[in-house]
């Protein structure tokens, strides 16, 4: 398995699980600090219900740091909270390509 370099890894980004709903509302993980490549840009992508929403940004981190379903909270580095839409593994297969966990946020 082939990681990201480290050297990519220059963001920080902090990611609450989500673990389904309670009679109160939403239940989250214990927070957990990702290092990450972080890229704000807005592009258009499909929700795993099929919806297009528009995604403010998204990030690349190592596989084995973190697992962030599409409901998670994440604060970026600015402070500012938003919502995964969803994630994909990519996974080299033996390749010498990087493993990596692609997460798209609202």
């Amino acid at each position: 398995m082939v990681k990201l370099p480290g050297m990519w890894l220059r963001h920080q980004v902090t990611v609450e699980p989500y673990e389904g709903n309670s009679a109160v509302g939403a239940l989250y993980g214990a927070p957990v600090t990702v290092r990450c490549f972080l890229e704000e840009k807005n592009r258009l992508v499909r929700a795993p219900d099929g919806r297009e929403v528009v995604s403010s940004s998204r990030f690349f981190c190592r596989l084995d740091v973190v697992d962030a379903p599409p409901e998670s909270r994440v604060t970026l580095p600015d402070g500012r909270k938003t919502t995964v839409i969803d994630q994909a593994r990519h996974d080299g297969g033996g390749l010498p390509l990087p493993d990596h966990l692609e997460v798209q946020l609202l």
